[in-house]
Order: C-alpha cells, then sequence, then structure tokens
C-alpha cells in the first residue's frame, strides 16, 4: 500500500448508519482515530438524527437528509473550531446517531401492590400492568444524560427507569383518581392517556424521550379477593337458597327414578328419605306460613297419576306410585302415613287408599319354629 492510499484510508469520506435493531437508541460512529474529511458524506435515514460532539461539547445536530459537510452547513462545529472563512483540512469530531423511531413492545407492571382506599371493599391492595412505546425527541438531552460515552446504548438500559416512573406515576393516579375497584374497567382508556401524559412530564424534559403510547391492560385485586367475589357472584345467581337446595334435590330423585340400572330402586326411595328430613328442617324455618302454604294441593300431570306424601305438615313429591311402594318397602313411610292425589281430592292414609292397603299392611309376625 502506497503513502497516499494509506493517508487516504486514515480519512472517513461517508458517515452513516445502517440500524438493523429495532431496540437501539444511540450509536457512535467508529472513528477510531480517523479524521472527517472535507466534504465528506453525510447521510441520515429517515427515523434518526445524527449529533457532532467535539472535545465532549455538543455542536450541530442534522435531520434525516444526505449532506456534503462544510462550513457552511456545521455553524456551531465551526464556531468551536475557529473556522472564519470555511476549512481545507480534516477535522476530528465524534457523530452520534440517535433514533427517532419508536421502540414497541415494552411492558411495564407494579412490583408491589399499591394499599388504596375504597368505596366498596375498605383497604385493598391492586395490581397492574401493560405495554408502552419510547422514542427520542431531544438528541441533546439523551447524550447529556443517559448516553455520555456509551458506543452503543440500547432501550433495556433504561427500561427499568422507565418502567419505574410509570408505576410510580400509576399509583399517584389511582390514589387521587377516586374510582371504585369494580369500575377500573371501564375506564381504562381515560386511565391510560391521564398516565401517559404524566410518565411523560417525567421523562420528555430531563431524558429527552416520549411515550407516544402506553396502555393499561390489567388492573387486579389479590387473589383471595377476587374469590371472595366470585362466591358472592355465584350467591346472588342462586337467589334463594331454599328454593335453589328445593331444586337440586327434586332433579336428583327424578333422575334416579328414570335410571333403573343405576340402583333406582334404593336410590329412589334414599331420595324420598332425604326429601323428608329437608322438609322438616326448613318448616321449622318457615313457620306456619310455610306449612299452610305446603299443603297446598299442586296441579296433576297429565298421562300419569302423581302422588305428594305429608310429611312434618309439608306436603313432598310428586312421586309415581312405583316410588311410594319402595318407600313403604323400606319403612320410610307407613300405613297413616297421609298422603294425595289429584284422584283422591283429599289427604287420605296410606292404609285407606286400595292401591297401596296391601303394601302398607302390617306383615304377620313369622311362624313358631
Amino acid at each position: 500500500m502506497g503513502l497516499f492510499d494509506k493517508l487516504r484510508g486514515e480519512l472517513v469520506d461517508i458517515i452513516e448508519w445502517v440500524d438493523d435493531s429495532r431496540r437501539t437508541l444511540a450509536w457512535r460512529f467508529p472513528r477510531y482515530q480517523n479524521e472527517i474529511k472535507n466534504g465528506a458524506q453525510l447521510i441520515v435515514r429517515p427515523g434518526q438524527m445524527a449529533v457532532f460532539v467535539h472535545r465532549g461539547e455538543i455542536a450541530d445536530v442534522f435531520e434525516p437528509g444526505h449532506y456534503e459537510l462544510k462550513s457552511d452547513n456545521l455553524p456551531i462545529l465551526s464556531t468551536i473550531q475557529g473556522w472564519k472563512f470555511g476549512f481545507n483540512s480534516p477535522f476530528r469530531s465524534e457523530v452520534y446517531f440517535v433514533s427517532t423511531r419508536q421502540v414497541t413492545d415494552l411492558k411495564w407492571g407494579t412490583p408491589n401492590p399499591i394499599m388504596l382506599r375504597d368505596a366498596d371493599f375498605g383497604p385493598i391492595r391492586l395490581r397492574a400492568f401493560g405495554t408502552f412505546t419510547v422514542k427520542a425527541v431531544d438528541p441533546k438531552a439523551l447524550l447529556k444524560e443517559l448516553i455520555g460515552t456509551d458506543q452503543s446504548f440500547d432501550v433495556d438500559e433504561i427500561g427499568e427507569l422507565l418502567r419505574s416512573i410509570i408505576a410510580s406515576a400509576f399509583a399517584d393516579m389511582i390514589g387521587k383518581a377516586k374510582i371504585s375497584a369494580l369500575d377500573l374497567a371501564s375506564n381504562y382508556r381515560d386511565l391510560s392517556e391521564q398516565l401517559r401524559k404524566t410518565a411523560i412530564e417525567r421523562v420528555d424534559d430531563e431524558y429527552g424521550l416520549d411515550i407516544p403510547s402506553l396502555i393499561i391492560v390489567n388492573v387486579s385485586l389479590p387473589e383471595e379477593v377476587e374469590k371472595a367475589l366470585d362466591t358472592k357472584t355465584s350467591m346472588g345467581v342462586v337467589g334463594d337458597i331454599n328454593a335453589y337446595q328445593q331444586f337440586q334435590m327434586g332433579k336428583a330423585i327424578l333422575e334416579s327414578a328414570q335410571n333403573p340400572a343405576g340402583g333406582g330402586g334404593a336410590a329412589s326411595g334414599l331420595g324420598i328419605g332425604i326429601g323428608m328430613a329437608m322438609a322438616g328442617r326448613m318448616g321449622q324455618a318457615g313457620g306456619p306460613a310455610a306449612a299452610g302454604a305446603a299443603v297446598a294441593a299442586p296441579p296433576p300431570i297429565p298421562g300419569q297419576e302423581q302422588w305428594h306424601v305429608a310429611v312434618n305438615g309439608q306436603a313432598q313429591g310428586p312421586f309415581t306410585a312405583a316410588q311410594i311402594a319402595e318407600a313403604v318397602q323400606l319403612g320410610q313411610i307407613t300405613a297413616s302415613t297421609q298422603i294425595w292425589s289429584a284422584s283422591l281430592g283429599n289427604w287420605t292414609a296410606m292404609s285407606q287408599v286400595p292401591q297401596f292397603a296391601a303394601k302398607a299392611a302390617v306383615p304377620p309376625p313369622p311362624p313358631p319354629k
């Protein structure tokens, strides 16, 4: 290599940054002691800005475009260097490229629960998380406060700081909002925008950054509070717990009667026994009014005789004739038990009903041995 080629290799002719990373905020052009040639080409691509730094002092800033470096487009550097009538010799200066496009898919969250006083629940703890984007808007402030002399500066290096700022702003905002925890979800959009503006106030002037987008994805209660809410919701759906128990009991008896292969005989008798026990407890809780209402005659089901059994002043049923017979065999009802059907019209002792009289009769004692 000749002397001329060696000298030319020490001069920088083209200054540019081809960025293939989506998370780099700033990058210093690798000059390696080479000097920038008079008339060198500076290429600043869309989404970039170039900043010249001479001996630790920020000089000129270039927006996207193609420039030939001369004294007329380096006014600040010309003043620092003392170029009054242009320059003809190479010069040394550091060049930083700053990305002005948005860095997306950044996440934030509250590292610890936020203690609040809620109108519905009293003192509660809330957690929140979401996403945000960030971009550089003031390269000079970014260089002064964050980059310094770094060769490359990624958003990950400031991610923890940004997340802390957003979490702190969220705690201040949610404390002043006085919104019930149950109403937070309907206010996510307004709260997100308010949080974004509050966070920008803390990073714009100081760090030269903007937060174009910030979204609150979810605000959650502690797990034990969510379980209690689920239980309360379930109770609200069920409504009258006594009516619900009666419905479940009747459903179980009907399913048992319709499935003889699955133990319909014994299971149906057992269902009657359970129903009688439940009726006793509910009769005590319901009082005289409930007992009076229970003996009212229900309408018959067309096509099949339906029977009702009086237990502790309350009617249980309807049951089929087969179920009544099985209950007699199991000893759950006796000859004196009052039964009713549409054909009888009145409550009648079991022993007075012809089709059950034989079954309800007291069996004879065993013969002597």
